[in-house]
């Protein structure tokens, strides 16, 4: 009997919830408690009156004098005040065919301390090349070091020897459908410092059903708004084989539970990555940054020119929990630019992890070596110009007497929020014209009313807000 593993009931009642206040005509209160709220999905949009959601994207920032080198398959994490990141290599002194998975790949190591410039330290622990003096964590182990993908476990009371843990695996290339034979699944990986690493059992199998699967980042992490595990990782549809994404769950990181298709693709779209993680300010947003595959455009040097493609990088969203990815933006969030070595064979990939490299600033690592910069929560804004505009939110319920918001408004610009009843009738005190105008351009200002703080009576009772914006980016906002 294959193993099932439902997240905790109180996390299935709470996105019950959500998706049923989603379907049409429902108004079942929406609970946010104190959590922040990202405008990245519509889930607590009713309306909007003059006003749009707004994509940013991402900036280039200036070269590092010492970046991360080139490379696939990257994660950059932090733990503390270190960055740490891990990217493929490969053995110079290797003479084989270099296929995907050849016994010539390795994983190497770097760190930070400010997630911008880079230090390479010799750890001495594999000869490659014809030297220990290197940073390589991973060597001689086929095909591990194809996708490996670590992470920091977030789980309380985790076992401080598997403080790190990461998935890998590649199962060979060509048509595999009917295989179902051990060791050409998904490998766990364990470590207490990141560096020095224990291959444990096999955690998901390949499915004899899959023409193919996990030949690209497979990424996993502790999710604190599921209470488990969850692996995101590269599977093909039928019957148009396009690369797509699932997903499993586990309690434990030993059973996984049955994977379930995603289906995030547009018609006769290629998702090549996913690069799936939990939003450091609100974990039960799920931010992916995939890479788009276009056959036929751009270049491919040194690869078989049927294999020419460009690619970009996506903007895709999640609540915890959901089966489908919310793409609010179809478009590309991240182009391939001005730089013609972007437009060549799968020049577009970025690392698993967008982090906090300031108190306003957010890093997205790019497989160039650049690293691209966006505004804490900065991904999508409710966005109105010059006239005034308004947002109001379907009925939800809180936790706090504050309101607090991340925006940015020009000189001119304002915003002013209405507390409503479920009826659309302002509540005493925290009408609109009682709501002191907020401009300016800060991650967490404070919204007042003449009455200053909310009601405590509020709090827990079903309201809407209704934002007026005029010149105004509000990127978030949460009770507090």
């Amino acid at each position: 009997m294959p193993f099932v593993f439902r997240c905790s009931a109180v996390v299935s009642v709470l996105f019950g919830i959500w998706a049923a206040s989603a379907d049409a005509g429902e108004q079942s209160p929406i609970a946010i408690g104190s959590r922040l709220e990202l405008f990245v999905d519509r889930l607590l949009i009713e309306s909007l009156q003059g006003v749009e959601l707004k994509l940013h994207e991402p900036i280039k920032a200036p070269r590092a004098k010492s970046p991360l080198p080139v490379q696939h398959m990257m994660t950059v994490l932090r733990d503390g005040k270190k960055f740490r990141a891990y990217y493929r290599g490969s053995d110079p002194s290797y003479r084989g065919e270099p296929h995907t998975g050849h016994p010539g790949e390795t994983v190497h190591y770097a760190e930070s301390d400010d997630g911008r410039e880079w230090t390479f330290p010799q750890l001495g622990l594999h000869e490659v090349g014809g030297t220990r003096a290197n940073n390589v964590i991973l060597a001689a182990a086929p095909p591990f070091a194809t996708n490996f993908m670590p992470f920091l476990d977030a789980r309380p009371a985790v076992d401080p020897a598997e403080r790190y843990k990461a998935l890998a695996g590649y199962p060979g290339p060509g048509d595999k459908r009917g295989l179902d034979e051990p060791g050409r699944g998904l490998f766990a990986f364990v470590s207490g410092d990141g560096i020095h690493w224990t291959k444990k059992a096999e955690a998901i199998r390949y499915r004899p059903e899959w023409r193919h699967a996990f030949d690209s980042p497979n990424v996993s992490f502790w999710s604190p708004a599921e209470q488990c595990y969850v692996c995101y990782f590269r599977t093909w549809t039928e019957p148009d084989r396009l690369r797509s994404i699932s997903r499993a769950t586990s309690p434990d990181f030993v059973s996984w539970s049955d994977p379930v298709e995603m289906k995030p693709n547009l018609p006769g779209e290629h998702l090549y990555t996913n690069m799936t993680s939990p939003y450091f300010r609100a974990p039960h947003f799920y931010i992916a940054l995939p890479t788009r595959f276009v056959p036929g455009r751009g270049n491919a040097p040194q690869y078989d020119q049927k294999d020419v493609n460009a690619t970009d990088v996506l903007l895709m969203t999640m609540r915890a929990g959901s089966t489908h990815y919310d793409r609010t933006f179809k478009e590309a969030f991240i182009r391939p630019g001005l730089d013609p070595a972007q437009w060549i064979n799968r020049a577009n990939y970025v690392a698993e992890n967008i982090l906090p490299t300031g108190p306003n600033e957010l890093s997205i690592y790019h497989r160039s070596g650049d690293r691209y910069v966006l505004r804490t929560d900065g991904f999508i804004s409710a966005h109105a110009g010059y006239e005034p505009g308004e947002l109001v939110t379907k009925p939800i319920t809180f936790a706090g007497d504050e309101l607090h918001v991340n925006l940015a408004t020009s000189a001119a610009g304002s915003l002013r929020v209405e507390v409503q009843d479920l009826a659309g009738e302002p509540i005493a005190g925290l009408a609109l014209e009682n709501c002191v105008p907020l401009y300016g351009d800060g991650i967490d200002l404070v919204v007042r009313w003449h009455a200053d703080k909310l009601p405590p009576s509020l709090a827990g009772e079903p309201v809407r807000l209704r934002f007026v914006l005029q010149e105004c980016d509000l990127y978030s906002f949460q009770f507090r």
